[in-house]
């Protein structure tokens, strides 16, 4: 786990080594182990290492046969494709996986991507061809943006890291900001800056360096072309070795391991699978608040570390501290989060890197196997609709009203999302009724000024929306959903995943996100994967007598749930109020103050309104008002009538500051 940044000059005028250095400074937390660069005329690349795998000859850039690669990730086949290399003739120097990467390009070509089991980001540069390649792993685990700057072309792990070149302006792009305020995540390769894009996930960029054409290519799509020749027990089967044996590639590591247990089920699982193969006590991290039993999951965590031995170690963070982290949490974040989840998931990413330097983590469950209420929501609708009018857009009924009633308790706290999802436009056709479940500007609009809700354009909103969620091969609402999900809810969480475990240098892994598990997912028939409406169906049957009854008959999801209503009556009220009622907020003239001063007294239990907006300006007020944004180390946001304590610089060691230590 790593970062890295690229200059390639189109001018062809030698890259600036001073700024090059001067760029990946910025990302210093990604890699506090060691610094590698590579300058070739015109383009140079520089590395900063998180040792993970071969900690001795695995340092990069990495160079062979006319080959250089920056790496950041892990390829977890890499002891397969090495011994399979070898038998082709293959000769290795090092016992790391990114030289497992160019013997493979030079064994296949670009198809090499093809092979590749794991978290990645790189780029490889072939000098004979004079061409770069920039590739970015199936679900975007791993991040990688680039611009195209006057006649520079720019790449690196974060964008705080492009910002320091003096081509790039820090600007706003204001569709990507209504794409934040509708979903909380910008949809496709845009980001919130102008002219800064993302490398999309399953995609690579092709560059040729002789005209510096950049072509766009997509390596993986997940194909939902249903297997109609094996049975539901082939599938559960097939679905639990696949997900042991991603378990056991995950845990390759030279340096110490553990895992990140809420005490879901997705976490739950991969900590039990852990803890089977860990040689001693394996090591959890939970987080939890003492505002009240609907934001502790503690208890369900003890089951799990008392049924597997394992040691655990649970953080309570405080109000004060979220007041603390915020503004710099922002800094490391790039953009604003999808929720406020990302504040305890830093506090326990940091927890844990006291003591582990990999952790594993149960994200993508949700997304994969359908875990998500709103699912169940959308299929009642469609069930009634079928029972109605007798109609069925899918070809063949997944869900019927019968079979759908023993699933209903899960709604039973959704009454709030269920009200406003009734409220108009009942049965129209599944891309409309989908948006209108993540959509969260309704409310949302109601706070901005009267200028941003005039240049606020839905339907171009949704033609975006309606470009991804209709973009696969399947009739069926359940992949639909679950192709969605994966595009873009999904990106928009690994984002979070990854800055908060990279920010204090801690390597996130996540072995529910295996490729082959997925393929197998979308190839199954969805009566399977959502029998009778119930969440994450199939899972809990492949995995059925791996975890302890209390979790695997848990009916209480709650996600990770911060107590930021409670918080804005109290200490922190001041601090909301000097964020978005500021001066520099009113002058900004995105909100109607007014509204949004009765928001910080009224925001409802588990509401997202307060946090999307105090994310957006702390946002606005760290990267494009601050000249500080281009600094090479997080500044505190500066607010008018308080004062907040700049962060000071991070040890190069990666070991914490004093100041990091508080609490």
């Amino acid at each position: 786990m790593c970062g890295f940044v690229a200059i390639v000059n189109q001018n062809g005028s030698p890259v600036d080594q001073i700024l090059l250095a001067d760029m990946a400074q910025t990302i210093a937390h990604r890699g506090p182990d060691a610094e590698g660069r590579f300058i070739d005329g015109k383009i140079g690349f520089c590395h900063k290492r998180l040792s993970i795998i071969d900690l001795e000859t695995g340092t990069q850039p990495m160079s062979d046969d006319g080959l250089t690669i920056v790496f950041n990730g892990e390829i977890y086949n890499f002891i397969e494709l090495r011994e399979a290399l070898k038998q082709r003739g293959h000769v290795f120097r090092t016992k790391s996986d990114t030289e497992v990467i160019l013997k493979l390009y030079i064994e296949h070509g670009t198809a090499f991507v093809d092979h590749l089991n794991g978290m990645f980001a790189f780029l490889l540069y072939d000098r004979k061809r004079q061409m770069l390649l920039a590739v970015r792993d199936h679900f975007g685990i791993k991040p990688l943006y680039y611009t195209v700057a006057g006649d520079v072309i720019l790449f690196a792990s974060e964008i705080k890291a492009l910002l320091r070149h003096p081509s790039v302006e820090s600007a706003p792009d204001h569709d990507s900001v209504r794409d934040y305020l509708t979903f909380q995540y910008v949809l496709g390769e845009g980001t919130l800056f102008k002219r800064i894009k993302k490398v999309l996930p399953g995609h690579y960029l092709k560059i040729d360096l002789h005209n510096d054409i950049i072509q766009t290519h997509q390596y993986w799509k997940l194909d939902f072309t249903v297997d109609q020749n094996h049975t539901e027990t082939y599938f559960l089967s097939t679905l639990r070795r696949l997900i042991e044996d991603s378990v056991r590639i995950q845990m390759r590591s030279d340096v110490p391991l553990g895992a990140h247990l809420s005490g879901g089920l997705d976490s739950s699982l991969v900590t039990m699978l852990a803890a089977r193969q860990y040689p001693g006590r394996l090591k959890t991290f939970t987080g939890a608040f003492r505002e009240g039993r609907h934001f502790d999951e503690t208890e369900y965590a003890e089951v799990v570390n008392k049924a597997c031995s394992a040691e655990n170690h649970t953080i309570y963070p405080t109000q004060e501290e979220f007041i603390d982290y915020l503004p710099r949490l922002i800094y490391y974040l790039d953009e604003p989060a999808a929720g406020p989840g990302v504040f305890p998931q830093y506090m326990v990413s940091r927890q844990a890197s006291q003591h582990v330097k990999v952790v594993l983590g149960g994200q993508g469950g949700d997304e994969i196997y359908g875990g998500y209420t709103r699912f169940l929501l959308a299929y009642l609708e469609q069930a009634l609709k079928g029972a109605i009018y007798g109609t069925n857009e899918e070809g063949k009924h997944i869900v019927s009203l019968d079979s759908i009633l023993p699933n209903l308790h899960y709604l039973r706290r959704y009454v709030p999302m269920m009200s406003q999802f009734w409220e108009k436009d009942l049965f129209q056709p599944m891309d409309r009724r989908y948006f209108r479940l993540i959509d969260r500007s309704g409310g949302d609009l109601a706070l901005m000024s009267d200028d941003y809700r005039a240049e606020y354009n839905q339907a171009a909103i949704f033609h975006r929306f309606q470009n991804v969620f209709n973009n696969s091969n399947t009739q069926s609402y359940f992949n639909k959903m679950v192709h969605y999900e994966i595009a873009s809810g999904l990106p928009a969480l690994l984002h979070v995943e990854d800055r908060v475990s990279m920010a204090v240098s801690l390597e996130s892994r996540v072995p529910l996100l295996d490729h082959r598990i997925v393929e197998l997912i979308a190839s199954m028939p969805p009566a399977i994967k959502f029998k009778g409406g119930e969440l994450k169906y199939i899972l809990k049957r492949a995995i059925k007598g791996i975890l302890p009854a209390k979790i695997y008959d848990r009916k209480d999801k709650m996600g990770f749930p911060v107590p930021l209503h409670m918080w804005a009556r109290q200490k922190a009220r001041t601090f909301f109020q000097d964020i978005l009622l500021s001066p520099t907020a009113r002058r900004r003239g995105l909100f109607d103050v007014d509204r949004v001063e009765a928001l910080i007294e009224n925001e409802k239990a588990f509401g997202r309104k307060l946090w999307g907006l105090l994310n957006l300006e702390l946002w606005f007020q760290t990267f494009i008002d601050n000249s500080a944004a281009r600094a090479a180390q997080p500044l505190a946001v500066s607010v008018e009538t308080r004062a907040v304590a700049a962060e000071p610089d991070l040890p190069s060691s990666g070991q914490k500051s004093p100041s990091m230590e508080k609490g």
